[in-house]
């Protein structure tokens, strides 16, 4: 499912964490920069335990510090910032994935400062939820933080036990427009 949000990438951001989040889950989160750490401050106020991977700014997230903190729990997701806005550091994102995959967790990835500007192949990497911003790389004026959902992380959010948080950002009550009229809002990720 994808779709543009009305707002900036961090709209995009808090969409995908209150969608995928239930009080209790376990997240992995890398943390090299302040997007990062706005992800762990999003995670924390959806109710998750959250497993911080850091590195200094302007230093990736090594695949291998991934790899360890998944050993230490059993998370429903992992996210990374692609390219972390404040420092430029790009971190290996397709690598990263394979291991939240293997850990049967969901890949999250901010695109925010990436996309347009460096390589994002997001059916390739298999990640699981994206968002970027309109105002960066793409270019465009600010305001829109385009969003998609592989059908893994669709279902996820469609059982959840709780409602989403935030009646604005709940992408089941998009799902249930664009169920009813076949509006661009069902558009799919090419498989």
């Amino acid at each position: 499912m994808t779709f543009p949000v009305s707002g900036t990438g961090s709209a995009g951001m808090e969409f995908c964490f209150v969608n995928l989040i239930e009080p209790g889950d376990e997240v992995v989160i890398g943390v090299n920069g302040v997007f990062g750490t706005r992800m762990v401050d999003v995670a924390e106020r959806c109710g998750a335990r959250v497993i911080k991977v850091e590195a200094p700014w302007g230093r990736i997230i090594e695949a291998e510090q991934i790899r360890e903190a998944v050993k230490s729990c059993r998370p429903k997701l992992v996210a990374i910032v692609h390219a972390e806005t404040s420092t430029g550091a790009l971190t290996p994102a397709e690598e990263i994935s394979k291991i939240a995959h293997d850990a049967g967790a969901l890949m999250v990835l901010d695109t925010v400062t990436s996309l347009g500007g460096c390589p994002v192949r997001i059916d390739d990497w298999k990640i699981d939820a994206v968002y970027s911003g309109t105002q960066k790389c793409l270019s465009c004026p600010p305001g829109l933080s385009p969003v998609s959902l592989s059908s893994r992380a669709m279902e996820i959010a469609t059982k959840r036990k709780k409602k989403v948080q935030s009646w604005y950002l709940d992408v089941n009550l998009l799902a249930l427009i664009g169920g009813r009229n076949g509006s661009i809002i069902t558009l799919r990720r090419s498989q």
